[in-house]
């Protein structure tokens, strides 16, 4: 059995629910009483969230790198970024990794071709949305990703970085999200859309909109369990 490490922190409900789960799934697996073996790093997300504002992204993928290193000499034998935003500098971080690293895009993007999506919005923070990490990756499967319109996608960032990441899920944030959703789906045609955000699937929860939320957590849970069996 392989031993996980995961970056997190960053929120830190998130990585919460990533424990939750990953438990969850290994003992679903396993049915004997055992539990998994991972480690956790929760990282100042802070730093992390100003060093991207910044655009230094180069400093990110240093900061990264180096709580990549504690959870290598820790016994961690392959990892992952318990969010989305900092898989912005994921292709350069997983080249640089001591350990293999699991792609939350890559993930999504199998589990939307697994559904035979062809067109699917994509809501999460402003560096998610405005990033290249998503269509460039989605693009390759004959994906197109759609993302709200610019009011919508500030209102979603101003969201995410003042109540979000900071453990606070309200009602009426839930509701304006999901008409969000529904312009997405009325002026787009989606067919799908892309949670990536792993706050949202919190304050979302499974939706019911006529198409398939995509739980970018869960995903990349399911992912992560998968390889400590491989």
């Amino acid at each position: 059995m392989k031993t996980l490490g995961i970056v997190g922190g960053t929120a830190p409900d998130s990585t919460i629910e990533y424990y939750r789960l990953i438990v969850a799934s290994y003992r679903h697996r396993v049915r004997d009483g055992s539990y998994p073996s991972l480690l956790i790093n929760s990282i100042d997300l802070k730093k992390l969230l100003d060093l991207i504002g910044a655009d230094r992204l180069a400093d990110v993928t240093r900061f990264l790198l180096h709580e990549l290193e504690k959870l290598a000499r820790a016994g961690a034998e392959f990892g992952l970024l318990a969010s989305n935003t900092p898989h912005i500098v994921f292709d350069d971080l997983a080249r640089r990794s001591p350990i293999p690293l699991i792609s939350i895009v890559e993930a999504a993007c199998d589990a939307a071709q697994a559904l035979g999506l062809k067109k699917v919005g994509l809501i999460g923070t402003r560096f998610t949305m405005q990033g290249r990490f998503y269509p460039d990756v989605f693009s390759g499967r004959g994906i197109a990703l759609c993302v709200p319109a610019t009011e919508d996608q500030a209102y979603i960032h101003e969201k995410y970085m003042s109540e979000l990441v900071n453990g606070v899920f309200r009602s009426d944030v839930r509701d304006e999200l999901l008409a969000i959703i529904d312009r997405l789906k009325q002026n787009d045609d989606i067919q799908g859309v892309i949670l990536g955000g792993t706050e949202l699937p919190i304050v979302l929860g499974q939706g019911d909109r006529g198409i398939p939320f995509l739980d970018t957590t869960r995903i990349h849970v399911e992912r992560a369990v998968a390889r400590m069996f491989s």
